[in-house]
């Protein structure tokens, strides 16, 4: 009689491990490359109205792979040596249903990927570099993975050992230098913490002047220091950097003109429309919007308010009959 493996509590749980870690990290692989691709080739649409702040997410995605690449490895290797001194570890039903259920996910993943390019065509939409681009990506992973599996399914990889280590190399350097790669555009974790310090600053200049506009719209003038902003009922207290503790400079250089400075670590703020930072202007004075483009090292921000945009209030208050 012939003898039926069972799954035993170890079997399970590397298997869905296993697959766990393998669907998360193509996932995060996939959005990563969407990421670069977006970051080389940026939508002319999206860059109109918006801003693009790729580095917070393509640190996750590195991070990911740089945790779960080895982990499904070790796992599906692990796996491996199991069956290789046990064969009847390749019959259980857990392995089947994996790769199976992988193949057919694969499959679909495919199918869908071609339904969307088709589909774009036919509406008439441009095809974009970026667009063909991420549609390629999803189709060389998609195909990529239907092929394995179903090579694994047929045994394939049991009888070319060494076609398997040679995958799972390249893989490996695959995702290597998919990750070295983000590092160009992220920078190191010094660098990120200095972006994010610089948009820190930015969100606490465009704060205060916002509270300056409102200053002069109550009063009818610009406040003599940044310490006359703040008021203990709305709770507003004059921020101050977030590296040194230091006030900005405030400096009133006309009745309706002042100007701000801050000290920044690294080149920013809005260029052609596209922000690095989720930097709101709150607050934009006289033109359409304001400038937030800077240099490393100090820069000022000169504004002028214009009184038909923010008129005082006393000139907007009903008189009292």
């Amino acid at each position: 009689m012939e003898h039926k493996a069972k799954v035993t509590p170890k079997d399970f749980f590397l298997w869905v491990g296993a697959m766990v870690a393998l669907y998360a990290g193509v996932v995060a692989f996939v959005s990563l490359i969407f990421d670069y691709i977006n970051y080389v080739f940026p939508s002319r649409i999206s860059n109109a109205y918006y801003y693009a702040n790729p580095y917070d997410s393509i640190s996750y995605e590195m991070a990911s792979l740089i945790v779960l690449t080895p982990l499904a490895l070790f796992l599906m290797r692990t796996i491996r040596k199991g069956m290789a001194a046990d064969h009847s570890r390749r019959d259980i039903w857990i392995r089947r249903w994996a790769l199976y259920l992988t193949v057919f996910i694969a499959g679909v993943t495919f199918v869908i990927d071609l339904i969307v390019l088709l589909n774009t065509y036919l509406q008439g939409e441009d095809l974009t570099i970026g667009f063909l681009l991420k549609v390629l990506t999803v189709l060389l992973v998609a195909g990529l993975g239907f092929m394995h599996f179903l090579a694994d399914i047929w045994g394939y990889w049991d009888k070319h050992p060494e076609y398997a280590k040679s995958v799972n190399y390249a893989v490996g350097a695959l995702i290597i230098v998919s990750i070295i790669a983000g590092f160009f555009i992220v920078g190191s974790p010094q660098e990120m913490r200095e972006r994010k310090q610089d948009a820190v600053r930015l969100d606490h200049l465009q704060q205060i002047q916002w509270q300056i506009v409102n200053h002069w719209q109550q009063k009818e003038r610009l406040p003599m220091t940044l310490a006359d902003l703040n008021d203990a009922i709305s709770g507003f207290q004059a921020p101050v950097d977030p590296k040194t503790g230091e006030q900005y400079q405030y400096r009133q250089s006309g009745a309706m003109s002042f100007e701000l400075c801050a000290t920044f670590a690294k080149d920013g703020g809005n260029q052609g429309g596209r922000m690095e930072f989720a930097v709101d202007s709150m607050a934009p004075v006289k033109g359409v919007s304001d400038n937030w483009q800077h240099g490393a090292g100090r820069s000022c921000f000169e504004r002028t308010i214009d009184p038909e945009l923010y008129p005082p209030v006393s000139k907007t208050r009903p008189v009292a009959m």
